[in-house]
């Protein structure tokens, strides 16, 4: 029973950001469908499908076409990732979505938008946030800009923007009785996760560089150290009195480190913080330095991070369904996330939701002549 529980989003299988936005809804409680294409492979591990149900249809099959449209016509959300004007073709764009039911909130993903010189062009992560000016920010100065996974463009500045929207947009419908089109794309969320930058810069507070900066690696109190063993561990110590607990623990007493604010001064500081960080591994700069107020922790890998102390007493990761996996986020006291059950198989929920939203009984079984 989450925030979510009895909202019923229809989300038409995709790659990316939109699988991901409909798994942080179903993580909440909502009831979200996937529309497979029949004959679909699962793929293990697909942890963006965790919570969902699945109906497999052919939408260029006309009996299934009208099966979809009877879904939407119970739906109180849709989402989709295809490039502009696919939607359209199928007959299932906005304008008939609404048609059949006003009170949809038509949620629309793509990287470039659905207007623009470059709507229709084909794109990823990558590209979307070049666009933007964040991947520029990122990296260090003497390389070409460093990838940050798919993090920033695809579920950044795309899946969590859309699943922002598509709540606000419930809330509005609830409240007039009429649904909306949602235009996520991700340059537009991306652009807007870089707001305080756009604000430093226009402030002369952040230099139009990489490397050069507060938060970019630039300051020699807030990066990434190698250890004597190979490993890394991340220093934040912003401010004063965090900076000040810093030298102390790790013996930075020249008094060139009261230069904290001097960009100037940075370069060679990370030099010098850098050769002591170099003395010892990381399970020693761990036990000196964990749980204190110089804004420390250990750079973990993958299979590290589920086991780290602080992650296994707040449950952030769990084993459910034979995978470990990132728990439902954020926490809720009332209503709390669940993951209710697996990925499922493509078409496995077909009848079944077919069914449960009541569609009639001509659709049900000339879908059913079609399906065998």
């Amino acid at each position: 029973m989450g925030a979510l529980s009895g909202i019923r989003i229809l989300e038409f299988a995709g790659i990316g950001p939109g699988p991901f936005c409909g798994m942080l809804l179903a993580d909440l409680g909502a009831d979200v469908v996937r529309v497979d294409r029949p004959g679909t492979v699962n793929r293990k591990g697909d942890l963006f499908g965790r919570g969902k149900r699945s109906v497999a249809f052919d939408l260029k099959v006309p009996e299934h076409l009208a099966a979809v449209r009877a879904l939407i016509a119970g739906a109180d959300a849709l989402i989709e990732g295809f490039r502009p004007g696919v939607m359209e073709r199928l007959g299932l764009g906005p304008a008939e979505a609404l048609a059949i039911n006003p009170r949809l909130v038509f949620g629309r993903m793509t990287g470039w938008g659905q207007s623009g010189p470059l709507a229709s062009a084909a794109g990823h992560d990558l590209n979307y946030i070049a666009l933007t000016g964040a991947l520029h920010a990122m990296g260090a100065p003497d390389r070409p800009p460093a990838p940050p996974l798919n993090l920033v463009g695809d579920f950044g500045g795309g899946s969590l923007y859309l699943a922002f929207g598509i709540c606000a947009g419930l809330l509005q419908a609830r409240t007039s009785g009429r649904g909306q089109v949602i235009d996520c794309a991700m340059t537009d969320g991306a652009a807007s996760l870089m707001t305080l930058f756009y604000g430093l810069r226009q402030s002369g507070l952040w230099r139009d560089q990489r490397g050069a900066n507060l938060l970019d690696g630039g300051a020699h109190f807030y990066r990434c150290f190698t250890c004597a063993d190979g490993t890394w561990i991340s220093i934040a110590a912003i401010e004063p009195q965090f900076y000040a607990l810093l030298r102390d623990k790790i013996g930075l007493s020249g008094g060139e480190f009261d230069a904290q604010y001097d960009p100037g001064a940075w370069p060679d500081l990370g030099k010098a913080i850098a050769a002591i960080i170099a003395r010892k591994t990381r399970a020693e700069w761990v036990e000196l330095l964990e749980g204190s107020d110089v804004c420390f922790a250990p750079v973990l890998s993958l299979d590290e991070a589920p086991l780290h102390p602080h992650n296994v007493a707040r449950g952030t990761f769990v084993e459910a369904f034979g995978l470990t996996q990132p728990a439902p986020a954020p926490r809720f006291s009332e209503t709390p996330g669940a993951i209710s059950r697996p990925p499922p198989e493509v078409g496995a929920h077909t009848r079944e939701i077919l069914s449960e939203w009541r569609v009639t009984d001509d659709i049900v079984t000339g879908f059913e002549d079609q399906t065998g």
